[in-house]
């Protein structure tokens, strides 16, 4: 007999009708009133609209934020609602230990129920999405935007290490300390490895998870750049046949230059030009280097005409992915998937293309109700300008690191709170951003409080929050 959905008042209902009552123990007998005096529903189960969560285009999101709770001994408990947090707050039975993602740990000893939570991240080069669900809803989400500078900071250390190595007049010879130790990474793989890492230990931070899932990839470059290389053709590369690389660049190009279009004389004289610069990231391979007639090199130069050289791809995502895609499983111990899995996956629950929906179906949802999407951004939480040589002054040293840092948030006198962009006048004034998006210098000593960022900013919409909080120094 199927089930009866329709809720309708029905008409025959018996309202006095008497109960029988027991006659070895008469206080177990009830008073005689049925227990719906107004009406019965021919339908009680609770399962009224079963579909009304599934995931999809149609799933739901949730608007009310989930506090993440943890106990005495800093470890994570399950997230309660923003109400019950508030109530534990004002009650002084708990206290603030981070503002975003807001967390806050209890001052009384508690119970360790907990529930299975599976949390996605999708890795990769620039994005890196995440996603932690329970069997009920997902608990959070997010993109972390991760920054393109290492190249550009690496290129700023060698300046200051040379620089400081030319002030000794004399250093004995050593040759013996350079090792390269086992699972070295080059430094721009090791940073945005690191920094999945570290989105991953502070997510174990704010929830109990019980499984960790990955997704990676394995790209073949050769058969993206030569979709018809087989056997040896894999051993013969690019260069192979070729006396060096600019007869290789020459063959490739038709003995014609790429800015004038124009062939090649024994009266020309070629020059190399990197068309992804070294300084953006651009590498020595020969898909990178261009053949320019000298005249065309300088006006090149000199009229900016860099859009006109064709940019061949350079394949660094792939590369990235393909170092990486055992690491993750050796130093974390978590299960792997591939990028076809989740495609499939997500074209089943009907969800758009983006790196937290992917996390979303790696971790396993499929029904739990969505929360709002955190935009995470990296940033670094120190710099090499302790020391500015100013051109025609004495260089300007800096023997200390303020407490604060650009993109923390303070409040000033107790009124507005603001987003820090430097710090100035040796540290006794701060620049900060204003409500109206202007830049206004204040006394520190005009700070009643302050929150440090670390190196993820956690944001929702265009609020910016904070990590930790502390006093105003």
């Amino acid at each position: 007999m199927s089930k009866k959905t329709l809720q309708v008042k029905l008409k025959n209902t018996l309202r006095d009708a008497p109960l029988v009552p027991d006659s070895v123990r008469p206080a177990l007998n009830k008073e005689e009133t049925p227990s719906v005096q107004d009406k019965v529903r021919t339908c009680n189960t609770p399962e009224v609209d079963l579909l009304q969560h599934v995931g999809g285009q149609g799933s739901r999101v949730t608007d009310d934020m989930r506090v993440f709770v943890l106990n005495m001994r800093k470890e994570p408990l399950m997230p309660v609602s923003s109400r019950k947090a508030r109530l534990l707050l004002k009650t002084g039975r708990a206290v603030v230990v981070r503002r975003s993602p807001f967390t806050i740990q209890l001052k009384y000893a508690s119970g360790e129920d907990k529930q299975e939570i599976s949390c996605g991240v999708d890795s990769g080069y620039s994005h890196i999405g995440f996603s932690c669900v329970s069997g009920r809803q997902e608990l959070i989400r997010g993109e972390v935007e991760v920054d393109n500078f290492t190249v550009k900071h690496l290129i700023e250390k060698s300046m200051y290490r040379r620089q400081r190595r030319s002030k000794l007049r004399y250093r004995e010879p050593r040759f013996l300390n350079r090792k390269i130790n086992n699972g070295w990474l080059p430094p721009s793989v090791d940073r945005r490895y690191q920094t999945h890492i570290h989105l991953i230990t502070l997510l174990k931070k704010l929830l109990p998870i019980s499984d960790m899932i990955v997704e990676t990839a394995s790209f073949d470059i050769q058969k993206l750049n030569n979709p018809e290389i087989t056997n040896i053709g894999y051993q013969q590369g690019s260069l192979y046949e070729k006396s060096n690389l600019r007869s290789f660049i020459l063959a490739r190009e038709k003995n014609t230059c790429q800015l004038c279009k124009e062939g090649y004389s024994k009266t020309d004289h070629w020059h190399k030009h990197h068309i992804i610069p070294r300084s953006q990231g651009g590498t020595d391979k020969p898909d990178n280097i261009a053949l320019l007639h000298e005249k065309c090199h300088d006006r090149l130069h000199k009229e900016g005409l860099y859009e006109q050289l064709e940019k061949n791809k350079q394949y660094k995502e792939a590369t990235f992915m393909n170092i990486v895609k055992g690491k993750f499983k050796e130093d974390l111990s978590c299960k792997t998937v591939f990028g076809y899995e989740t495609f499939v996956k997500r074209n089943e629950l009907q969800l758009t293309k983006s790196h937290s929906n992917d996390a979303f179906v790696i971790a396993g949802g499929s029904i739990q109700n969505r929360c709002f999407e955190y935009l995470v951004k990296q940033k670094r939480r120190n710099n090499r300008s302790l020391q500015l040589n100013r051109k025609g002054s004495k260089p300007s040293v800096r023997r200390q690191r303020y407490h604060l840092q650009p993109h923390d948030l303070v409040q000033v006198e107790n009124k507005d709170i603001v987003e820090v962009i430097g710090t100035h006048c040796l540290g006794t004034r701060v620049m900060v951003l204003n409500k109206k998006n202007k830049k206004v210098s204040i006394l520190i000593k005009n700070i009643s409080w302050f929150f440090n960022n670390k190196s993820l900013i956690f944001k929702k919409g265009d609020v910016v929050s904070s990590s930790t909080g502390a006093k105003a120094p």
